[in-house]
């Protein structure tokens, strides 16, 4: 089973130092770290402007139907082709749909966790 997590983490410098801890070690014991894939956003707006409404139920839909072109997804959505064409692709950027060998989109992964705080700014 493929996992993703998704989370919201404004300090860079230690998500990067984890990053590179956590592959290290992978690297030094030749065991994979962690199976995850981690899509780290800074902000809940950054997040939200990468994972709109209508993308994250795009990404639902994806899950629940497998591979299909971008013409069955919007129709099956009920959206316009060329806004799906443009959500799918700022989705492909981020890693969080994939292209299959005869040009489908996905998702590639079986469970995606939301882990985030919100907390009150001192």
């Amino acid at each position: 089973m493929k996992r993703a997590r998704i989370q919201i983490r404004s300090d860079t410098d230690a998500v990067l130092s984890e990053n590179l801890a956590r592959a290290a070690e992978a690297a030094r014991t030749g065991v994979p770290s962690d199976p995850v894939a981690t899509f780290t956003f800074s902000s809940p707006a950054q997040l939200f402007s990468v994972i709109s409404p209508k993308r994250w139920a795009l990404i639902e839909h994806l899950q629940k139907i497998g591979p299909s072109s971008i013409r069955a997804l919007a129709r099956a959505l009920g959206r316009d082709v060329k806004r799906v064409h443009e959500d799918v692709t700022a989705l492909a950027e981020w890693g969080i749909i994939e292209r299959t060998e005869d040009g489908k989109v996905e998702v590639p992964f079986d469970v995606i966790h939301a882990d985030f705080d919100l907390r009150a700014v001192a």
